[in-house]
Formats: C-alpha cells, sequence, structure tokens
C-alpha cells in the first residue's frame, strides 16, 4: 500500500481569512508604548519605532511616523494556555507585556520611550486559538528586526554587555 501524502494534508481558506482579517484589525490600533491605561485580556502586539537610534534609523526613516513595520512582534497567552488549561480569568498578560517592553526600553541610555508606539489586539474565548498563527504571520509579512536578529543580537550582548542598546534581553525575547 503506497502513502498518499496529500490525504493528509489540511488546507483552509476559512483560516487564512481569519487571519488576514486579524492582521488587518491589529494595523489599525496604534498608541504610544506603554498603554495610559490598564486593560486586561490577553493576545498580539507589535512594537513600532521612530527615532534616530542608529541600529534601527533605516527603519525608522524609511517609515517616518506611520508605524507601518514593527520592529518587534510578541504575544501574552493566558494562564494555563500552553497545556490547554486555560484560566478563564481577568488576566493582563498583555497590558503587562506592553508595560515590561516599556520599562526595559526606559533603562536604555540612548532609546526614548516617546520615540514607540505598540499595536496589538485582545484576543477572548475561541479567537485565544489565533494568539499563534498571527503572531506567525506578522513576523512572516514584515520579518522584524528584533524578531529576526535574535540570535546575532545575543552574541552582541554577551561581547558588549552594555545599556547603550535594545538588548534582546532587556526585551524579554
Amino acid at each position: 500500500m503506497k502513502f498518499n501524502q496529500e490525504r493528509h494534508i489540511f488546507r483552509s481558506e476559512k483560516f487564512k481569512s481569519e487571519v488576514a482579517e486579524a492582521l488587518d484589525f491589529i494595523d489599525n490600533t496604534p498608541i504610544p508604548l506603554p498603554p495610559e491605561f490598564q486593560f486586561y485580556g490577553v493576545g498580539v502586539y507589535a512594537l513600532y519605532y521612530s527615532g534616530d537610534f542608529s541600529f534601527y534609523k533605516d527603519l525608522a526613516q524609511k517609515q517616518g511616523t506611520s508605524s507601518t513595520r514593527p520592529i518587534y512582534v510578541g504575544k501574552a497567552v493566558p494562564p494555563g494556555w500552553r497545556t490547554a488549561r486555560i484560566n478563564v480569568s481577568t488576566s493582563s498578560s498583555l497590558y503587562n507585556r506592553l508595560r515590561e517592553h516599556a520599562r526595559s526600553i526606559k533603562q536604555v541610555k540612548n532609546l526614548k520611550i516617546q520615540d514607540f508606539k505598540c499595536k496589538f489586539m485582545i484576543l477572548i474565548n475561541v479567537e485565544n486559538d489565533l494568539i499563534v498563527p498571527v503572531e506567525a504571520e506578522l513576523i512572516r509579512k514584515y520579518r522584524p528586526l528584533e524578531n529576526k536578529k535574535f540570535d546575532f543580537l545575543l552574541r552582541w550582548l554577551n561581547e558588549c554587555p552594555s545599556t547603550d542598546f535594545a538588548s534582546p534581553r532587556r526585551w524579554g525575547v
């Protein structure tokens, strides 16, 4: 009996359209980092930079103040998510994650928090299941510098443990 791989490949246009709809949604949610008001929920976020720090300068100049290409994409998941024991609660995981990024940026001498914006989407109930595919598609679509260069930056950090640049450890990557 010959194995027919095609019989085992799942394809779904509906799934692709849900992810595309989520990407369209997140594109319309820019606010300054950190968020001014606390909120509850989990989901996906993207960080944008518009300053003159040399490491991000080319990207910032290309996008101006439009926040079109993120420098980092991440997620905040609900408690118990990895073991499928989701605790439906008033988790502020997404808010806390954005605040962590803001705190670490403020520790870096040559970055200004006002040069950063974030976009995020809160995913509740069954939409929690979109966290990973939406994060993955944002990374595929934009290839954010911090996501893409993580290994290089980690090696650089080990050689130069300074606060003069945005280290991945400070960003919690």
